[in-house]
């Protein structure tokens, strides 16, 4: 899930900010994210309101992902998005079956070594967080 999905511009400015973001930062979000959830004021405060918990969480794995990448630059750390599989958490609605799905985190998985590093790809394509 990408930080686009957030509708906030300050939670989104957080997320986006690769050169700034911090695991103290990314923090200090998550918990902000927290408080104004058990408030009531996700809409007020600029977080995404259906599946709140579901897309903050997919957002900031991928905001970790860059930070990680940064600490560790001997590791290829990548996120992929395997695209809408058929699970049962979307009661088996989705357009591709697990094996499809399966395809392209292994595809990125099996990427030589020296490989891209702190990307985001969406089944076979990179593209932005």
């Amino acid at each position: 899930m990408l930080a686009q999905n957030v509708p906030g511009e300050s939670v989104k400015g957080v997320l986006l900010d690769v050169n700034r973001l911090t695991e103290e930062r990314l923090d200090e979000l998550l918990n902000k994210f927290l408080k104004d959830f058990k408030e009531g004021w996700l809409d007020k405060e600029g977080w995404p309101v259906y599946q709140s918990a579901y897309i903050v969480s997919k957002a900031a794995m991928n905001a970790y992902t860059s930070i990680l990448a940064k600490k560790c630059p001997r590791f290829m750390i990548n996120c992929v998005s395997p695209g809408f599989v058929m699970t049962d958490m979307n009661c088996n609605v989705g357009l591709l079956t697990v094996a499809e799905g399966a395809e392209s985190c292994v595809r990125v998985a099996l990427l030589p070594h020296g490989g891209p590093s702190a990307l985001y790809f969406s089944r076979n394509q990179v593209t932005t967080f």
